[in-house]
């Protein structure tokens, strides 16, 4: 006889509790303890990166997505046991890979670094898989493995910080199509425009597409936020697929317009950094979320008519001791016993690094501000707004200008930037390299000339292992030589966008997060074999060395 009934409460399934009920709560129960513990390593990320903000909701849209599939759970027969043990084993394997990877990031960037808190947000997916499997089985049949499950586990991936090379070249490609996007349609209305790299130059001002234009904060929480709405409320696959289509479009569009009208706005004389700035982007957000919500409400559906379905009979279908049951719960339970046995281990013997009592280094002494040799000399004023961005407020730049004895225009600009121990990761500081941010201001890269190279002064010395790239800015050309140093020692270069490389930095060089970094660069519109021979860079490599740059006398005259 037909059960319609509605499903029993969670104590009446505790005492009736088969084997594979028992093991599915358990893991359940780890599940979630997994979950709080997540929303507690990523809980100031959300709360100080506002691309992560919609990460404070994520407890909540877990458990409504949770009890969503519970409710469709009630009128399925449940997941037969083949493919609940391949499913188990799909689980396992992306446990220990993403739990391995993370801590081996986590060693060597910090437990708090992008890749880390990425992996074990993927951990996280993992382990909520298996404890879904368990009350998907045909024995337990308390959820449907369906569209709230798939979106339960975005939802876990997308309220963490995307991978550093997945959100460089998203927001790069989005920078690039704002920037675009404005200009041509300024000057479809007839208001002169000019763009270099990611600049819209208004002829009275001009203005700047930075990250937090780009569009990356709405995109993923409306993409999220349409995933969730579609789950929750509709039931239709063609409805789904509708809601979710739209939300990126949407986002995408509303920033636009956000974009330009900062833009107008600044032509017109407003000061559109700040007040405008940020409560634009807010009310885009609200704006975009509003409408998405509106549409999902607009298309919803009425709930399902009960159907009649033997529960009693789906759940005990299958026998519930076989090997194939017992083995995918011994299997997801000892996995997770195990996955909990090895973050314990690392736990322990992890280094927390202890607040830096170095003292700080003197950039303004290091970078004269009074050359010899009738430099002029500019000091670059604005570099606080790229504070939150590189973490840290030890920066300085310097421009130096003369005319040289022929008559031609010499130009070289010094940068230096410091972090205290502990501030940044390896691969923070390694993403604002010039070849990652000059391309966005209208330098183009010269490939062909890039490289490392030793750096010869006039006066036997050499400042070993630089790395020097090659750009260009409407045929001006500009060279650049930098360090990267760690705790007092040069960094080969390896690109933060690449986990292969990441790994590969911390095996060979074992680099951790919690030391001191600087970054310094020297360019200039002439080659090293014009400039070797100026104080002012003998001054500047100098000062350098006191940070780690090597500076000592030429292996050919010590021969000698």
């Amino acid at each position: 006889m037909a059960d319609n009934s509605p499903p029993p409460s969670w104590l009446v399934r505790i005492k009736a509790a088969t084997l594979q009920q028992s093991v599915a709560a358990g893991v359940l129960c780890l599940g979630g303890a997994a979950a709080l513990a997540w929303a507690w390593l990523m809980w100031p990320q959300w709360t100080s990166n506002p691309d992560l903000s919609h990460g404070v909701l994520a407890l909540p849209m877990l458990w409504m997505l949770w009890k969503r599939a519970c409710e469709e759970g009630a009128r399925e027969g449940g997941l037969g046991e083949r493919r609940l043990l391949a499913g188990t084993l799909a689980g396992m394997l992306g446990l220990a890979a993403t739990l391995l990877l993370a801590t081996v990031y986590a060693v060597a960037l910090g437990w708090d670094a992008v890749p880390t808190s990425f992996l074990l947000s993927a951990a996280l997916a993992a382990v909520l898989g298996l404890g879904i499997l368990q009350a998907a089985a045909r024995p337990v049949a308390w959820v449907r493995l369906g569209w709230p499950v798939a979106v339960l586990l975005v939802t876990v991936l997308l309220s963490s910080p995307l991978p550093p090379g997945t959100y460089a070249r998203l927001t790069a490609g989005l920078q690039e199509a704002i920037t675009v996007g404005v200009v041509e349609t300024l000057r479809f209305f007839g208001v002169p425009a000019l763009r270099s790299g990611n600049v819209i130059n208004l002829g009275t001002t001009s203005v700047g597409v930075e990250e937090a234009c780009s569009g990356v904060r709405s995109l993923v929480s409306c993409v999220l936020a349409g995933l969730v709405l579609s789950a929750l409320l509709l039931r239709s696959p063609w409805r789904r697929l509708v809601l979710v289509l739209v939300a990126a479009p949407l986002a995408l569009l509303t920033n636009f317009a956000r974009s330009l009208t900062l833009t107008l706005l600044a032509r017109n004389g407003v000061d559109i950094a700040g007040a405008w700035h940020d409560w634009l982007g807010f009310a885009v957000l609200g704006v975009t979320t509003a409408l998405l919500g509106a549409l999902a409400f607009g298309m919803e559906e009425a709930p399902p008519q009960p159907q009649a379905t033997d529960v009693a009979t789906a759940r005990t279908s299958g026998k519930v001791g076989s090997v194939l049951w017992r083995t995918s719960a011994g299997l997801s339970a000892g996995s997770l016993a195990v996955a909990a046995c090895w973050l314990g281990f690392v736990l322990m013997r992890t280094n927390v690094p202890a607040a830096s009592s170095a003292s700080v280094p003197s950039l303004e002494r290091m970078i004269p501000a009074s050359p010899s040799g009738g430099w002029m000399v500019s000091t670059r004023e604005d570099l606080g707004r790229f504070a939150n961005i590189l973490q840290t407020d030890h920066l300085l730049e310097r421009v130096y200008s003369k005319i040289d004895d022929t008559g031609r225009p010499v130009q070289v600009t010094v940068y230096a930037a410091w972090w205290p121990a502990g501030t940044a990761s390896v691969s923070t500081v390694a993403a604002h390299t010039p070849e990652a941010c000059w391309p966005g201001t209208g330098w183009v890269s010269v490939p062909a000339e890039d490289g490392r190279r030793d750096l010869p002064l006039a006066d036997g010395r050499r400042a070993g292992e630089a790395e020097q790239r090659s750009f260009l800015n409407r045929d001006y050309p500009q060279t650049v030589w930098f360090w990267h140093l760690v705790a007092g020692k040069p960094l080969r270069p390896f690109e933060p966008r690449s986990w292969r490389q990441q790994l590969a930095l911390f095996f060979d060089t074992g680099v951790q997060g919690g030391q001191e970094q600087a970054f310094v660069r020297i360019s200039s519109n002439l080659g090293w074999t014009e400039l070797a021979g100026e104080p002012l860079i003998a001054e500047v490599l100098a000062g350098f060395a006191e940070l780690g740059v090597p500076l000592g006398a030429d292996a050919a005259a010590e021969t000698r």
